[in-house]
Protein backbone atom coordinates (compact mmCIF):
# COMPACT_ATOMS: atom_id res chain seq x y z
CA UNK A 1 0.00 0.00 0.00
CA UNK A 2 1.06 3.48 -0.64
CA UNK A 3 -0.02 6.82 0.30
CA UNK A 4 -1.99 9.15 -2.20
CA UNK A 5 -2.94 12.87 -2.09
CA UNK A 6 -6.51 13.39 -3.41
CA UNK A 7 -8.49 16.13 -4.13
CA UNK A 8 -12.11 14.64 -4.57
CA UNK A 9 -14.18 17.67 -5.30
CA UNK A 10 -13.40 19.66 -8.21
CA UNK A 11 -15.38 21.51 -10.40
CA UNK A 12 -14.81 21.78 -14.49
CA UNK A 13 -16.27 24.68 -16.69
CA UNK A 14 -19.45 22.29 -16.93
CA UNK A 15 -20.73 23.34 -13.76
CA UNK A 16 -22.39 26.84 -14.91
CA UNK A 17 -20.45 28.55 -11.95
CA UNK A 18 -17.00 27.03 -12.79
CA UNK A 19 -14.53 29.22 -14.44
CA UNK A 20 -14.46 29.04 -18.19
CA UNK A 21 -10.77 27.82 -17.41
CA UNK A 22 -11.82 24.80 -15.88
CA UNK A 23 -10.44 22.56 -18.82
CA UNK A 24 -9.15 18.95 -18.43
CA UNK A 25 -5.53 19.62 -19.65
CA UNK A 26 -5.22 22.72 -17.36
CA UNK A 27 -6.87 20.78 -14.51
CA UNK A 28 -4.62 18.07 -14.76
CA UNK A 29 -1.77 20.23 -14.83
CA UNK A 30 -2.68 22.17 -11.94
CA UNK A 31 -3.31 19.12 -10.20
CA UNK A 32 0.28 17.68 -10.87
CA UNK A 33 2.04 21.14 -10.13
CA UNK A 34 -0.18 20.77 -6.59
CA UNK A 35 1.29 17.12 -6.00
CA UNK A 36 -1.92 15.36 -6.08
CA UNK A 37 -2.07 11.40 -7.23
CA UNK A 38 -6.17 11.51 -7.58
CA UNK A 39 -8.87 14.02 -8.22
CA UNK A 40 -12.49 13.48 -8.31
CA UNK A 41 -14.22 15.30 -10.74
CA UNK A 42 -17.91 16.54 -9.20
CA UNK A 43 -19.68 18.64 -11.59
CA UNK A 44 -23.51 19.65 -10.35
CA UNK A 45 -26.10 17.66 -11.88
CA UNK A 46 -24.06 16.03 -14.68
CA UNK A 47 -20.68 14.26 -15.55
CA UNK A 48 -20.57 14.47 -18.84
CA UNK A 49 -17.08 16.30 -18.85
CA UNK A 50 -15.63 13.07 -16.63
CA UNK A 51 -14.11 11.11 -19.46
CA UNK A 52 -12.39 14.24 -20.77
CA UNK A 53 -10.48 14.95 -17.62
CA UNK A 54 -9.67 11.21 -16.83
CA UNK A 55 -8.01 11.20 -20.70
CA UNK A 56 -6.46 14.17 -19.95
CA UNK A 57 -4.79 12.70 -16.59
CA UNK A 58 -3.53 9.43 -18.25
CA UNK A 59 -1.54 11.29 -20.03
CA UNK A 60 0.26 12.77 -16.83
CA UNK A 61 -0.33 10.04 -14.83
CA UNK A 62 -2.87 11.77 -12.35
CA UNK A 63 -6.02 9.69 -11.58
CA UNK A 64 -9.26 10.71 -11.80
CA UNK A 65 -12.47 9.64 -9.98
CA UNK A 66 -15.38 10.06 -12.22
CA UNK A 67 -18.43 11.76 -10.14
CA UNK A 68 -21.02 14.02 -9.92
CA UNK A 69 -22.58 16.89 -7.18
CA UNK A 70 -26.35 15.99 -7.13
CA UNK A 71 -28.26 18.22 -5.16
CA UNK A 72 -31.35 17.17 -3.43
CA UNK A 73 -34.91 18.11 -3.42
CA UNK A 74 -33.84 19.75 0.47
CA UNK A 75 -30.88 21.64 -1.74
CA UNK A 76 -28.45 19.88 -0.21
CA UNK A 77 -25.07 18.74 -2.42
CA UNK A 78 -24.06 14.87 -2.20
CA UNK A 79 -21.18 14.25 -3.69
CA UNK A 80 -21.22 10.60 -5.60
CA UNK A 81 -17.71 9.03 -6.82
CA UNK A 82 -18.11 5.69 -9.10
CA UNK A 83 -15.32 3.75 -10.66
CA UNK A 84 -16.88 2.77 -13.54
CA UNK A 85 -18.57 5.09 -16.47
CA UNK A 86 -20.93 3.44 -17.38
CA UNK A 87 -22.15 3.59 -14.01
CA UNK A 88 -21.79 7.33 -14.06
CA UNK A 89 -23.69 7.60 -17.20
CA UNK A 90 -26.69 5.70 -15.60
CA UNK A 91 -26.61 7.84 -12.89
CA UNK A 92 -26.27 10.98 -14.96
CA UNK A 93 -29.17 9.95 -16.54
CA UNK A 94 -31.30 9.27 -13.30
CA UNK A 95 -30.98 12.98 -12.77
CA UNK A 96 -31.87 14.74 -15.67
CA UNK A 97 -34.84 12.47 -15.33
CA UNK A 98 -35.71 14.23 -12.15
CA UNK A 99 -34.24 17.82 -12.87
CA UNK A 100 -36.47 20.19 -13.71
CA UNK A 101 -35.32 23.97 -15.47
CA UNK A 102 -33.66 25.08 -18.48
CA UNK A 103 -30.50 26.92 -18.20
CA UNK A 104 -30.26 30.30 -18.19
CA UNK A 105 -26.80 31.58 -18.89
CA UNK A 106 -26.74 34.87 -18.29
CA UNK A 107 -27.81 34.74 -14.76
CA UNK A 108 -26.25 31.32 -13.82
CA UNK A 109 -23.38 31.17 -16.43
CA UNK A 110 -22.29 28.63 -19.53
CA UNK A 111 -22.81 25.04 -19.06
CA UNK A 112 -19.41 24.01 -21.42
CA UNK A 113 -19.21 20.52 -22.75
CA UNK A 114 -15.36 19.72 -23.90
CA UNK A 115 -13.00 16.49 -25.03
CA UNK A 116 -9.75 15.69 -23.65
CA UNK A 117 -8.09 18.47 -26.20
CA UNK A 118 -9.94 21.32 -24.34
CA UNK A 119 -11.86 21.69 -27.65
CA UNK A 120 -15.84 22.33 -27.46
CA UNK A 121 -18.19 19.80 -27.94
CA UNK A 122 -21.38 21.48 -27.19
CA UNK A 123 -23.58 23.52 -24.30
CA UNK A 124 -25.39 21.25 -21.65
CA UNK A 125 -28.75 23.42 -21.42
CA UNK A 126 -30.17 21.84 -18.27
CA UNK A 127 -30.75 23.63 -15.32
CA UNK A 128 -27.20 21.86 -13.66
CA UNK A 129 -27.42 24.65 -10.85
CA UNK A 130 -30.40 23.51 -9.71
CA UNK A 131 -31.83 21.12 -7.59
CA UNK A 132 -33.88 17.70 -8.33
CA UNK A 133 -36.56 16.47 -7.34
CA UNK A 134 -35.16 13.45 -5.20
CA UNK A 135 -35.19 13.45 -1.40
CA UNK A 136 -31.54 12.99 0.11
CA UNK A 137 -32.36 9.58 1.37
CA UNK A 138 -33.20 8.05 -1.79
CA UNK A 139 -30.08 9.77 -3.78
CA UNK A 140 -27.98 7.84 -1.04
CA UNK A 141 -29.62 4.95 -1.49
CA UNK A 142 -29.54 4.93 -5.38
CA UNK A 143 -25.66 5.85 -5.35
CA UNK A 144 -25.29 2.52 -3.13
CA UNK A 145 -27.39 0.30 -5.49
CA UNK A 146 -24.85 1.45 -8.45
CA UNK A 147 -21.60 0.80 -5.75
CA UNK A 148 -20.95 4.13 -5.48
CA UNK A 149 -20.11 6.13 -2.34
CA UNK A 150 -21.87 9.38 -1.01
CA UNK A 151 -20.35 11.78 0.50
CA UNK A 152 -22.29 14.96 2.19
CA UNK A 153 -20.52 17.38 0.68
CA UNK A 154 -19.20 20.74 2.14
CA UNK A 155 -20.50 20.21 5.75
CA UNK A 156 -19.25 23.15 7.02
CA UNK A 157 -21.15 25.60 4.55
CA UNK A 158 -23.81 28.21 5.03
CA UNK A 159 -25.93 26.93 2.37
CA UNK A 160 -26.70 23.52 0.26
CA UNK A 161 -25.02 21.72 2.93
CA UNK A 162 -26.85 19.01 4.89
CA UNK A 163 -26.67 20.97 7.90
CA UNK A 164 -27.30 24.18 6.69
CA UNK A 165 -30.57 22.43 5.24
CA UNK A 166 -31.34 20.40 8.30
CA UNK A 167 -29.32 21.43 11.04
CA UNK A 168 -28.03 17.67 11.68
CA UNK A 169 -27.34 15.00 10.03
CA UNK A 170 -30.83 12.56 10.31
CA UNK A 171 -30.29 9.17 11.87
CA UNK A 172 -29.83 6.25 10.01
CA UNK A 173 -29.05 8.06 6.70
CA UNK A 174 -25.66 6.16 5.58
CA UNK A 175 -23.35 8.40 4.31
CA UNK A 176 -19.78 6.85 4.02
CA UNK A 177 -17.49 10.50 4.44
CA UNK A 178 -18.25 13.80 5.43
CA UNK A 179 -16.88 16.46 3.68
CA UNK A 180 -15.35 19.52 4.90
CA UNK A 181 -14.30 22.82 2.91
CA UNK A 182 -11.07 24.54 3.35
CA UNK A 183 -12.49 27.23 5.43
CA UNK A 184 -13.00 24.50 8.47
CA UNK A 185 -11.42 21.67 10.07
CA UNK A 186 -12.87 18.44 10.69
CA UNK A 187 -11.75 19.51 14.46
CA UNK A 188 -14.36 22.33 14.56
CA UNK A 189 -17.01 20.15 12.81
CA UNK A 190 -16.92 17.49 15.31
CA UNK A 191 -16.76 20.39 18.34
CA UNK A 192 -19.63 21.99 17.04
CA UNK A 193 -21.99 19.55 15.77
CA UNK A 194 -21.44 16.13 18.14
CA UNK A 195 -23.97 14.20 14.77
CA UNK A 196 -21.00 14.53 12.71
CA UNK A 197 -19.23 11.95 14.97
CA UNK A 198 -20.32 9.02 13.40
CA UNK A 199 -18.31 9.76 9.94
CA UNK A 200 -15.22 9.47 8.74
CA UNK A 201 -14.35 13.05 7.33
CA UNK A 202 -12.36 14.29 4.39
CA UNK A 203 -11.83 17.63 3.27
CA UNK A 204 -11.66 19.10 0.14
CA UNK A 205 -11.20 22.25 -2.59
CA UNK A 206 -14.44 22.46 -4.34
CA UNK A 207 -12.32 24.63 -6.83
CA UNK A 208 -14.62 26.23 -9.47
CA UNK A 209 -10.97 28.13 -10.44
CA UNK A 210 -7.68 26.36 -11.35
CA UNK A 211 -5.63 28.19 -8.30
CA UNK A 212 -8.14 26.65 -5.84
CA UNK A 213 -7.58 23.23 -7.20
CA UNK A 214 -5.69 21.29 -4.19
CA UNK A 215 -6.43 23.80 -1.51
CA UNK A 216 -7.41 21.40 0.58
CA UNK A 217 -6.64 17.83 0.29
CA UNK A 218 -7.09 14.75 2.16
CA UNK A 219 -3.92 11.52 2.09
CA UNK A 220 -5.04 7.62 1.98
CA UNK A 221 -3.11 5.23 2.65
CA UNK A 222 -4.54 2.09 -0.40
CA UNK A 223 -3.81 -0.17 -2.47
CA UNK A 224 -5.05 2.06 -5.84
CA UNK A 225 -6.86 4.89 -6.53
CA UNK A 226 -9.81 3.51 -7.05
CA UNK A 227 -13.96 3.85 -5.04
CA UNK A 228 -13.58 0.73 -3.98
CA UNK A 229 -10.07 1.19 -1.72
CA UNK A 230 -11.61 4.70 -0.33
CA UNK A 231 -14.45 2.90 0.16
CA UNK A 232 -12.18 0.64 2.26
CA UNK A 233 -9.94 3.33 3.23
CA UNK A 234 -13.50 5.64 4.79
CA UNK A 235 -13.88 1.81 6.75
CA UNK A 236 -10.05 1.35 7.85
CA UNK A 237 -10.64 -2.05 6.22
CA UNK A 238 -7.25 -4.39 5.99
CA UNK A 239 -5.18 -1.48 7.03
CA UNK A 240 -6.37 1.18 4.61
CA UNK A 241 -7.13 4.78 6.09
CA UNK A 242 -7.21 8.46 6.17
CA UNK A 243 -3.61 9.44 6.48
CA UNK A 244 -4.56 13.24 7.28
CA UNK A 245 -5.84 16.61 5.32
Amino acid sequence: MREFRGDLHIHTCLSPCGDLSMLPIEIVRKAKEKGLDIIGICDHNSAENVTAVRKAGEREEISVIGGIEITSEEEVHILALFDSDDTLSIIQNIIYDHLPGENDEETFGYQVVVDEKDEIKGINRRLLIGATTLLIDRIVDIIHRFKGIAIAAHIDRDSFSIISQLGFIPEGLAFDALEVSPFHTAEDMRRKFPSVNNFPIITSSDAHYLEDIGKARTSFLMEEPSVEELSKAFRGIGGRKILGM
